[in-house]
């Protein structure tokens, strides 16, 4: 079950049917400043389990005053390949044509992702649709592996974006956080599991979405599902911060200079932990000081925050909690956390956007009350 707070209240967006059977997982939230509307997406199972995902649904909520108006849930029949389950959205908006990049990975039906890892085997392929009428109509599937990913898929055991949203950054680059599998070592043609370990990256567009690339991986620590943001460094000069889950019970946090494609200054923070076996974290920022002429992620801003959501247990998946970071580019700088929802909480997924004075948050997140989180 998927919930979704929009600064007012709370409201169910996706909801299980029966525990153990029909479930929605993994949201995703994109706020459209043009039409002023949030798109939700989240992955339709037949159970709870990954390796049950089918495909991907949505919502478009129009913002009313503080509030929002949601509209029907729709199934995203053309997010698809043959053989394939869909997984992980990461919606990016690209604010020049208006167009709306769904990105996704599509894996082959059965295939786990241990599986993959055990064997080596990447089953995996990189796709996305766009909507250039705010998430009214998509169009048909790309794959774009190929073009993304090059020769360097066959060091891979698998990979995923994401999972929430992606990002346009001030110089108009479209960022796609994603994380890969990479097999470090073979013995015989072989790779072993404890060889195989995750790194984010970003994959991104400076042509509007045309050809994606795909950046170097963060190897100094083993970090997987991420998300990234843009701040402000005291010469001016836009950095981009990446967020991702981690195995050694701490977030990874992570800058980088060129816009993603090299994430050089990186550490374990002490105030962000993690439960075992880690969870999906989301992050955004923001400027305290927007106005209509100075965008929320702009450079020109005279500073930028960070808001972060993720629960605040360290010993399971309860008490989603949102932290507040006044001057991110300084190590220990998060604030004690605010928690949104006390109980079983897993992934979530942030977005803002201003009004007048004031920061409107939306956040949609994963309420499970069938079994532990």
């Amino acid at each position: 079950m998927a919930d979704a707070w929009d600064g007012t209240g709370k409201v169910v967006l996706f909801r299980q049917e029966t525990p153990g059977g029909l479930t929605y997982r993994i949201p995703a939230l994109l706020y459209l400043p043009s039409e002023e509307t949030f798109l939700a997406f989240a992955e339709e199972r037949s159970s709870p389990r990954d390796e049950d995902a089918k495909f991907l649904v949505m919502r478009r909520g129009r913002k009313d005053g503080r509030t929002v108006k949601w509209g029907p849930m729709e199934s995203l029949w053309t997010a698809t390949l043959p053989g394939h389950r869909t997984m992980n959205p990461c919606p990016v908006y690209e604010r020049n044509s208006r167009s709306v990049f769904l990105f996704f990975i599509c894996v082959q039906s059965h295939v786990t992702e241990m599986q993959q890892i055990s064997k080596g085997e990447n089953a995996a392929r990189l796709g996305y649709v766009v909507s250039r009428d705010g998430g009214r109509t998509w169009s048909s599937v790309k794959d774009v592996t190929g073009q993304a990913i090059t020769d360097n898929l066959r060091k891979w055991a698998t990979f995923a974006v994401g999972p929430g949203h992606g990002l346009q950054l001030s110089s108009g680059r479209l960022v796609v956080p994603a994380y890969a599998y990479f097999i470090h070592r073979r013995c015989l043609g072989r790779s072993f599991s404890c060889w195989t370990k995750p790194h984010c990256f970003a994959f991104y567009s400076d042509d509007g979405g045309r050809n994606w690339t795909q950046g170097q991986l963060l190897k100094t620590f083993q970090a997987s599902e991420c998300q990234v943001a843009e701040l402000v460094a005291p010469d001016n000069r836009p950095v981009l911060y990446c967020n991702a889950r981690s195995p050694d019970r701490s977030r990874v946090e992570a800058f980088s200079t060129d816009g993603g494609n090299v994430f050089l200054k990186s550490f374990l923070s002490k105030e962000l932990t993690e439960p075992p076996n880690g969870c999906q974290g989301s992050v955004v920022s923001f400027s305290p000081l927007a106005t209509p002429s100075t965008p929320l992620n702009s450079p020109k801003s005279a500073t930028a925050w960070l808001v972060f959501s993720h629960p605040t247990n360290r010993h399971k998946r309860t008490d989603l909690g949102i932290y507040l970071n006044t001057s991110p580019l300084d190590p220990g700088s998060w604030k004690a956390p605010w928690v949104l929802n006390r109980g079983p909480s897993g992934y979530s997924d942030l977005a803002v956007c201003g009004e007048g004075k004031w920061r409107v948050f939306g956040c949609l997140y994963e309420v499970r009350e069938d079994r532990s989180l």
